[in-house]
């Protein structure tokens, strides 16, 4: 994310940062004519209109014709560029393989899903299924004429933040496995005849639950109670694992090596051995395979995405049509899963958590449990009660989360853009 654009720099990066400023104004309200982005961001008319030719011939920006709406003599409207730059996002999880492809504005322009059960299966031979999707993402960019800015990789484990190495992932049975460089092995030619100038692609790798997280907080559409955009949250993503991405004044909190946010390994209870080495993990009371075996619906657990039709959908099913053992199993989940959330809300102090994966279809039922943990454990509820939102992103949070995240950056520093393209 980009640093508050409240005032023009006054630094040797003077013309970097002020792109950065014009264009965040365009991608944080909307269309705009130069008068006005003069008028919001402090900077000159003549600097404004300068910066503009620069990130039009870049197709960071398209003049989108005369602004009707304009007090006195119209000007240009802007907007972001409809034939700019797009990030592709590409998601590894237990049962499936996705990739996403989005524009500057963050509309979704291409989508692949592959599925497949990846439990057990030779790491190889999973990432070269997924460099397969991540060519036929570049391809597709590449017909269609538009650059592809870079990649970011979702993957369901421990990400090393500072190596860019996925430390552990427990529920495919991968340690230290370096995705990135499979990666640019396997598709690395594609990737870069989609990059602008044939440049090197920028890879990126993230934890799923944290990508989730800033595609709830870039087009989430959830509001903060006060007429805003959400941008401060804890979002709690339950697919086969549990995992917390923390948002903090639309930043995301992942930690020194970005280790945080592994709720679902916080031991709330003597409980069975989970798979990270440790025992009552949440995960392992409160995560879709013990809600399963607590319904009667002892199954191989699977994603929204890989198995629609799999165990999680005949639990909706059954808790929908009033099946107490079905509601029950949700019910106890809700109150497992609201002690760790509350455990994370006093201590980062949020005031909002959203519900995703499974979660948001178990929502009817997991919600109120959620609540009264909440109401009863943490501490500033008696003078402000946490609100629980439910996502509507569905199982495509993480991939798209993925994609975003590359736009974004371009957002937040076009001229490091720049510098990669033809004309930079």
């Amino acid at each position: 994310m980009s640093a508050p654009r409240t005032s023009p720099a006054r630094q040797t990066s003077l013309r970097e940062h002020n792109l950065a400023l014009v264009l965040g104004e365009v991608a944080d309200r909307g269309p705009a004519t130069r008068a006005r982005i003069a008028g919001a961001t402090g900077l000159t008319k003549a600097t404004v209109s300068s910066l503009v030719d620069t990130l039009v011939a870049a197709r960071l920006l398209d003049e989108r014709g005369l602004d009707a709406g304009a007090v006195g003599r119209p000007g240009q409207s802007l907007g972001l560029g409809a034939r700019g730059p797009v990030g592709i996002g590409l998601e590894v999880n237990v049962d499936y393989l996705a990739t996403c492809t989005v524009g500057l504005a963050g509309s979704v322009v291409g989508r692949e899903v592959v599925t497949g059960d990846l439990r057990g299966v030779d790491v190889e031979a999973v990432l070269a299924r997924a460099a397969g999707l991540l060519r036929r993402a570049a391809d597709g960019a590449r017909e269609a004429g538009v650059p592809v800015a870079g990649v970011a990789v979702a993957v369901p484990g421990l990400v090393d933040s500072a190596d860019q190495v996925l430390r552990l992932a427990p529920n495919l049975g991968w340690r230290d496995v370096d995705v990135l460089a499979h990666l640019r092995r396997l598709a690395g030619a594609a990737l870069t005849a989609a990059s602008p100038g044939g440049a090197h692609p920028d890879l990126r790798l993230g934890n799923e639950a944290d990508l989730g997280a800033l595609a709830e907080l870039w087009c989430g559409g959830h509001d903060d109670g006060a007429g805003g955009r959400l941008d401060t949250f804890v979002h709690v993503s339950g697919e086969i694992g549990v995992g917390a991405g923390l948002v903090l004044d639309g930043r995301p909190l992942t930690g020194r090596r970005g280790f945080s946010g592994e709720i679902g390994h916080l031991t709330v209870a003597d409980g069975p051995d989970c798979a990270c080495g440790s025992s009552g993990c949440l995960e392992r009371l409160a995560g879709q395979e013990a809600i399963l075996r607590r319904a009667g619906l002892a199954s191989e657990p699977g994603t929204a995405i890989g198995r629609p039709e799999g165990p999680l959908g005949e639990l909706v099913a059954r808790a929908a049509a009033g099946r107490a053992d079905a509601v029950e199993a949700v019910e106890a989940a809700g109150t497992v899963l609201g002690r760790g959330i509350s455990a994370i809300l006093n201590l980062v102090d949020v005031g909002a958590v959203v519900l995703g994966g499974i979660y948001a279809p178990l929502s009817p039922w997991l919600r109120g449990p959620v609540e009264r943990e909440l109401a009863r454990r943490v501490l500033a509820a008696p003078w402000e009660p946490p609100r629980v939102l439910v996502s509507g992103l569905g199982g495509e949070a993480a991939v798209r989360g993925a994609a975003l995240s590359v736009v974004r950056t371009v957002i937040a520093d076009p001229a490091a853009y720049l510098a990669r393209t033809p004309a930079g």
